[in-house]
C-alpha cells in the first residue's frame, strides 16, 4: 500500500458511499449533494485565513503587483477559470490574474502524463513569467505535495513573492514553501480520490471568493454591480446599460446619452449622472479617487 496515498484526507474511504453502486440515480445525487453540503461548512471555519489571503492580494494589486495560481489537473484548470473570469467581469488587464497549469494549456482539456510529476517545470514557468516580489501566487493541489505545484512555490518564494498554499489536507510540503497556509479539509469524497468533487469545490469557491473580495477592495464594484466590466459582445453591452440604470434610476435616453459619452464606460457614465458632470470631468473624478465610484460622487457633491 503506499504511504502516502494512506495518510491523505482526500483519499480515505467513505463510508457513508461505500454502496452507492447500488443506488439509483437520485439516490446517488441526494448522496453527492449531503457531502457537498459540508463543503460550506468547513470553508465557514476557515475564513480568518482567506481574509489573511484576500487582504496581501489587495495589498499586492495596489502595488502594481498580479496574483498567479499554480495547480495541475482539476486544481490548474479552476485557477485557469477564475483567473480568465476576471477580465470580462471587471475589466481587469489579463496579466493581472493568471492560472499556471502543469503541461501547458494543453492540459485543460486533456491531461499530460508526468508534468505534474515535475518540481523543475513548476519552477520553469515561474521564471517564464517574471515573477517578483510585488506578486502573489498561490499554490492549488488538493493533496498538497504535488511536485510541480511545490516547484514552483519554492521558486516564487527565493524571488520574494507572497506565497500561499491551498490545499484539502493537514500538514502537507505545501507549508515549508508557504507564508500563509489555506486547508480546506472537506474530508473523503464520494468517489474514493475523485478530488474533482468536495475538494474541487472547495477551491472554486475559495478562488471566488478572493478574487471577488480583491476586486471589490481595489474598487471594481459600486454597490453590488459589476461597475468596471468590459462590454465586449452584446450580451455584456445589455448588462453594462442595465448596471448604470440601477446605479442611477436615470431615464433609458439618460443612460443611453451617458453609455455614448463615456465610450461604454461603466464606471464613467455613473459618475455622469449621478454627480451632474460631463464625461471628462467623470473620468478625472474616478482618476483622483482611484477609480471608486461613490467616492468620486462624494468628492464633487462636496465640492458643491
Amino acid at each position: 500500500m503506499n504511504e502516502i496515498l494512506s495518510i491523505l484526507t482526500t483519499e480515505q474511504l467513505n463510508e457513508k458511499t461505500r454502496n452507492i453502486d447500488q443506488m439509483s440515480s437520485e439516490q446517488i445525487m441526494k448522496l453527492i449533494n449531503d457531502e457537498d453540503r459540508h463543503v460550506a461548512d468547513c470553508i465557514h471555519e476557515i475564513i480568518p485565513q482567506i481574509t489573511r489571503a484576500a487582504d496581501l492580494i489587495v495589498e499586492a494589486f495596489r502595488g502594481g503587483g498580479r496574483l498567479f495560481y499554480v495547480g495541475a489537473g482539476t486544481s490548474g484548470r479552476i485557477g485557469i477559470l477564475d483567473a480568465s473570469e476576471c477580465p470580462p467581469t471587471y475589466g481587469t488587464d489579463p496579466s493581472m490574474v493568471q492560472g499556471l497549469i502543469a503541461g501547458g494549456f494543453q492540459a485543460v482539456k486533456e491531461s499530460i502524463e508526468g508534468a505534474e510529476d515535475n518540481e523543475s517545470l513548476g519552477a520553469d514557468d515561474i521564471d517564464e513569467h517574471g515573477i517578483n516580489k510585488r506578486d502573489v501566487v498561490i499554490g492549488i493541489a488538493a493533496s498538497g505535495r504535488t511536485p510541480y505545484v511545490l516547484g514552483a512555490m519554492k521558486r516564487a518564494g527565493e524571488l520574494g513573492a507572497v506565497v500561499i498554499g491551498l490545499c484539502n489536507n493537514y500538514d502537507t510540503p505545501m507549508k515549508q514553501y508557504s507564508q500563509l497556509m489555506i486547508e480546506a479539509v472537506v474530508g473523503p469524497e464520494v468517489i474514493l480520490g475523485s478530488t474533482r468533487m468536495k475538494a474541487g469545490t472547495a477551491q472554486k469557491i475559495i478562488l471566488n471568493m478572493l478574487t471577488t473580495t480583491a476586486m471589490i477592495r481595489i474598487g471594481k464594484v459600486y454597490e453590488n454591480l459589476m461597475v468596471d466590466l468590459n462590454p465586449s459582445n452584446e450580451k455584456l453591452v445589455h448588462r453594462a446599460k442595465r448596471i448604470i440604470y440601477m446605479a442611477t434610476n436615470a431615464p433609458d435616453e439618460e443612460v443611453e446619452r451617458a453609455y455614448s459619452e463615456s465610450s461604454g464606460h461603466v464606471k464613467t457614465a455613473i459618475v455622469m449622472l449621478l454627480a451632474g458632470v460631463k464625461a471628462e470631468e467623470a473620468r478625472e473624478l474616478l482618476q483622483e479617487t482611484d477609480g471608486f465610484v461613490r467616492t468620486a460622487i462624494e468628492h464633487k457633491m462636496n465640492e458643491s
